[in-house]
């Protein structure tokens, strides 16, 4: 996860957490429901922890768990049983909690009694607020003392905090119940095989004074607002059937996460943007944003534009050292209401990222091609421009044609690629590379943003800026080729250190060169096959780091372990080389690895081989879902598909190469280019039904970036 450090890094959150996901807020509680301060527990609203502390009693008895659900990933239903007092037999007294989060929690307790005797029963909730920000807890460096107040009113207790000049406030809500400045109390006696239950309701105050909207239950019957916007996401998005139905759950599962991940622009609400994954992430971020909305373009393509738009309100416009700030920089991450000063650089935005910079031109140039409206591109390409003006001038400091990272405060990422942990940049013999850092794909990326500026002025008419960008992309392409490929190891270094030797390790990030088509062709086969290697590929997809490398280790974050959008990422770029045995072999590994975890793609895994473990072995802090986790089977089958729109083009391409075993699929609802459309794969069989006016089908792959290009430079015939 972009954001990573591990000098800060939190420990597990525990067997049998549960996490809950809508918009800006999440929830994490232990297995029978109940959030404990000492652990990463809490409800999150804007990165305030508004409930650290929220126990559940009955008859001074904890609730043993017996079950937790998520049917959708806003909602829980938990089990358990009040342990008898004497211990002998079977508890007769049951719990359920029904708990529904949005800007806060809405919580139905109720409480069977399954013994012929009627039961006495004193429920009892005991109720923290500590208003933390996310990095407070993510840390454990819980420092801040807020002075509080708790006032009881009728069936509400208000719990106020101030900090400073900061106020906080939450506004609990509970009918019926004995008001305490510590615990909400019911008495209540429960007849022969009846039941009792209660609603109970937190929201936050705005501004630490007026309260947020109330979170009512709903009738029998009706959808909560959560509900309603999840149908209006499913509606919108297609509807898929595939005769594999596992990998068809995966996907829609993928489609859930995706619509749970989805969060406002708090100055522009029409634009959806993605977050990049919970718990800690449930924020906009640069690089996790850009990937995850390019890898579901086919499920919403507006999810990449109101990213690139806002990205764009919040690109860098000046020089600021601590947040590492800089003209036409695309920021690193986004925090909302965080006031404790742990967030990377101190302050809200943070903007260390070496890639996020070259991925937002190249994720501009995925929208054009798409369809959205000419003026909205337009207004977007100064801010394209000023990305590559910044490659230019900041990103390649020395001048010496690559772009390089070196973090500009103690308080800042050390490494600023995806792999950005600060052990995640080594030599094969296990030594760390030392900054100012080249890293390969970066330059790949780079080369992806030249392409795709290029292609954007081309189909502007600007052939002057387009002829020079694509003289800059090809030079870039032969610099990259002589300087990052190791002949006698054949394959390319991870980087380029500060003194420009090459970082020999064998890692996956040369898998996206693949990608943006930066590798020389001869030099494509010798890359497949170390990446398909027995020291990469695990079975379950490619690791981070070779198994013989120095610092390999299979429970490390990157340096042994696979993730899933990384793969997704590679599965496409051999593709683009024509290597289609090897993408479905990855495509497979990872759909197989989502059935044992119903179906969703954690961050990360281990990177334990798939011949000593038969199942795939869980990295302990890694977030889910999470965005381009969440993504990447949309991703690996739609390449499967090989399904690339080009509306300036007029056309549709389709291509495919889905393996026997996934069976016929039949999409319909499909947004393209303002419409929907219905798509019928059968083998390499495909049909479209409903193309928009003036697109065309065509049997085949789409032509790169690249290709089109160098085709527009080519002289017109007569």
């Amino acid at each position: 996860m972009a954001g990573w450090n591990a000098d800060t890094a939190a420990g597990p959150l525990g067997s049998g957490t549960v996490t809950l996901v809508e918009g800006s807020s999440f929830c994490i509680s232990s297995a029978n429901g109940d959030i404990h301060p000492e652990h990463p527990h809490g409800v999150f609203h804007e990165d305030t922890r508004i409930l650290s502390r929220w126990n559940l009693t009955v008859n001074g008895q904890s609730i043993e768990p017996l079950a937790a659900e998520t049917k959708e990933p806003y909602r829980a239903r938990f089990a358990g049983r009040v342990p008898r007092s004497d211990g002998y037999a079977d508890s007769p007294l049951i719990v359920e909690r029904l708990r529904e989060l949005g800007a806060g929690i809405l919580e139905e307790i109720t409480v069977m009694n399954y013994s012929a005797d009627a039961a006495e029963c004193v429920v009892e909730l005991s109720v923290g607020a500590d208003f933390a920000d996310l990095f407070e807890v993510k840390e454990a460096r819980i420092q801040r003392r807020w002075e509080e107040s708790r006032e009881p009113d009728g069936d509400t207790l208000t719990i106020r905090a101030t900090w400073q000049d900061v106020r906080k406030g939450v506004v609990v809500n509970a009918g019926g119940a004995d008001i305490e400045p510590e615990a909400l109390t019911y008495r209540t006696v429960i007849p022969p095989h009846g039941e009792w239950s209660t609603w109970v309701s937190v929201v936050p105050k705005v501004d630490g004074a007026g309260p947020a909207a109330p979170f009512a239950h709903t009738a029998a019957g009706e959808m909560s607002p959560r509900d309603l916007r999840r149908q209006a996401w499913v509606s919108k998005i297609p509807v898929l059937h595939m005769g594999n139905r596992s990998i068809e759950r995966t996907i829609r599962r993928s489609y859930d996460d995706l619509g749970a991940l989805r969060i406002e622009d708090p100055h522009h609400p029409d634009r959806i943007v993605v977050a990049a994954g919970a718990p800690w992430f449930m924020t906009l971020f640069g690089r996790d944003s850009l990937f995850a909305s390019i890898m579901s373009m086919p499920v919403d393509p507006s999810l990449a534009l109101g990213t690139v738009q806002t990205l764009a309100d919040r690109q860098g416009s000046t020089v600021d050292l601590m947040s590492e700030e800089e003209p036409g920089k695309i920021l690193h991450e986004v925090r909302l209401d965080v006031s404790s000063g742990l967030a990377l650089g101190g302050k809200s935005a943070y903007y260390g990222s070496v890639d996020a910079t070259p991925l937002y031109v190249i994720v501009l140039g995925e929208v054009s091609r798409w369809g959205f409206a000419a003026d909205t591109i337009a207004a977007l390409l100064p801010h394209a421009d000023r990305a590559m003006e910044w490659i230019r001038k900041y990103g390649d400091r020395d001048g010496d044609g690559f772009v390089e990272y070196a973090r500009l405060n103690e308080r800042g990422l050390i490494n600023q690629g995806w792999k950005d942990s600060w052990d995640g940049v080594n030599f094969a013999d296990g030594r760390m590379a030392e900054a100012p850092i080249a890293l390969c794909e970066v330059q790949g990326y780079v080369y992806g943003a030249y392409m795709a500026r290029s292609w954007l002025a081309y189909d502007a008419g600007d052939e002057a800026l387009a002829s020079d960008l694509r003289d800059r992309a090809a030079r870039l392409k032969k610099q990259f080729n002589e300087q990052f490929w190791l002949p006698e190891r054949g394959y390319y270094a991870i980087a380029l250190d500060r003194d420009k030797r090459p970082v020999d390790a064998c890692a996956s990030n040369m898998g996206h060169c693949l990608w943006n088509g930066i590798i020389d062709e001869d030099k494509a086969p010798m890359v497949v096959e170390r990446l398909m290697s027995p020291e990469m590929f695990s079975g379950w997809g490619v690791r981070t780091l070779a198994s013989d490398m120095g610092a390999y280790n299979p429970a490390s974050y990157h340096n042994g372990s696979v993730w899933p959008h990384d793969n997704a990422i590679i599965q496409a770029g051999l593709l683009r080389y024509g290597f289609v045995e090897e993408a479905q072999r990855i495509s497979t590994a990872l759909l197989d690895a989502a059935e044992y975890s119903e179906g969703r793609l954690p961050e990360l895994f281990c990177g334990f081989d798939r011949q000593h473990f038969t199942a795939p072995v869980p990295y302990p802090t890694a977030c889910s879902p999470q965005a381009w986790a969440a993504t990447t089977p949309i991703y690996l089958v739609t390449n499967l598909m090989r399904y690339n729109p080009h509306v300036s083009e007029g056309g549709l391409w389709m291509d495919p190469v889905l393996p026997e075993s996934y069976g016929d699929l039949h999409i319909t609802n499909a947004p393209m280019a303002g419409g929907r459309i219905t798509i019928d794969v059968s083998g390499s069989d495909a049909t479209i039904k409903g193309l928009p006016e003036g697109m065309v089908l065509h049997h085949g792959t789409r032509p790169w970036m690249a290709d089109l290009v160098q085709r527009a430079r080519m002289p017109k015939k007569d």
